[in-house]
């Protein structure tokens, strides 16, 4: 598990605890006064809709209001994430920013309709999430140098699960194929449940999906997991190795903060970034977050801003590998 997570974490706690500036604190002071929306580009019953309500739950009780959960799903997150570029800017609208909804969702874009880094006012983030490497559990696999020799071996019969092009499951698969040098059918799926369940029932032979989609079916044994996505071991996922072990310098998780609409006055994004670092130390959300094998990551808006970025430029030369169509 990283450290420097929980450092962020205290020393954010430590940065804002003094309070907005003075200088602004009037626009802040009496927020929030009613309730607060947050945009989730995923459906219900998502990781990201999973992860956003323990979060969401635990962050009312913090500031004193509702956070009211709007899913929006479709488009692979292009509709929430142009929802939360046009909301109002008044600290009201959250938008749950993800890797595959605010990078990924761009570059599929022909006419990209937003910019991840420059469109949004960044609040935090708040978590990152790996990637599992699950198989069916009457397969002969049971580790990633066995999945890359059946793989090598099978003409036919060997298929990659998704939630659909451009997901992150999909994503991370095709990195994964190429890292290994293998090839294997790639079936996409309407969505991170259908795309799981076909592994289950061996319509497909394995999946590289977030950890809170798969973990609920490994310990129910209906999966078997291999490996994980983060670069070293992680006490999240006991007794399961990193890619990294088999393919050194293999790195291909999920992050997860809140965007604002650009504009939202500074004083108000410092007020609901120190109640979301206040949320993220409470016992409540540390072992709900864990219960989903996600770490606790902060990361203030320069910190977040440079995780966006890289995740672009990563993930450009992997859409554009692997020919991913633009939508519109």
């Amino acid at each position: 598990m990283k450290n420097h997570g929980l450092h962020s974490l205290a020393l954010a706690l430590a940065l804002f605890s003094a309070g907005a500036p003075a200088t602004g604190a009037d626009s802040a002071k009496d927020y929030p006064d009613r309730p607060v929306r947050l945009i989730v580009p995923n459906a219900p019953g998502s990781a990201v809709d999973t992860l956003s309500r323990i979060v969401g739950t635990k962050l009312s009780e913090v500031i004193g209001q509702q956070i009211v959960m709007d899913n929006r799903p479709g488009a692979s997150g292009i509709i929430a994430m142009e929802i939360g570029k046009n909301g109002t800017p008044d600290g009201y609208t959250l938008i749950t920013a993800t890797t595959a909804a605010s990078t990924v969702a761009r570059l599929l874009q022909k006419k990209p309709t937003f910019h991840p880094v420059t469109d949004y006012d960044y609040v935090v983030q708040f978590a990152e999430t790996p990637n599992v490497l699950v198989v069916n559990p009457p397969l002969p696999i049971k580790s990633v140098k066995e999945l890359i020799a059946y793989a090598k071996s099978k003409q036919t019969g060997f298929n990659m699960a998704s939630a659909g092009a451009g997901s992150q499951s999909h994503l991370s698969g095709a990195f994964f194929q190429q890292a290994a040098k293998i090839e294997s059918l790639h079936v996409p799926y309407k969505g991170g449940g259908p795309s799981v369940a076909s592994v289950v029932a061996g319509e497909s032979q394995w999946t590289l999906i977030p950890s809170p989609a798969a973990m609920l079916h490994v310990n129910a044994g209906r999966l078997r997991a291999i490996a994980h996505t983060l670069p070293g071991p992680t006490p999240l996922l006991p007794n399961i190795p990193p890619i990294a072990d088999t393919l050194p310098g293999f790195d291909y998780s999920g992050w997860m903060g809140f965007f604002v609409p650009k504009g939202t006055p500074k004083p108000i994004v410092d007020k609901l970034r120190a109640a979301v670092v206040k949320t993220m130390a409470t016992p409540e959300v540390k072992k709900g977050m864990a219960f989903q094998a996600t770490e606790i990551v902060i990361g203030g808006p320069a910190e977040f801003r440079k995780v966006v970025q890289d995740s672009m430029v990563k993930n450009a030369k992997l859409v554009k590998a692997l020919g991913l169509s633009a939508t519109n």
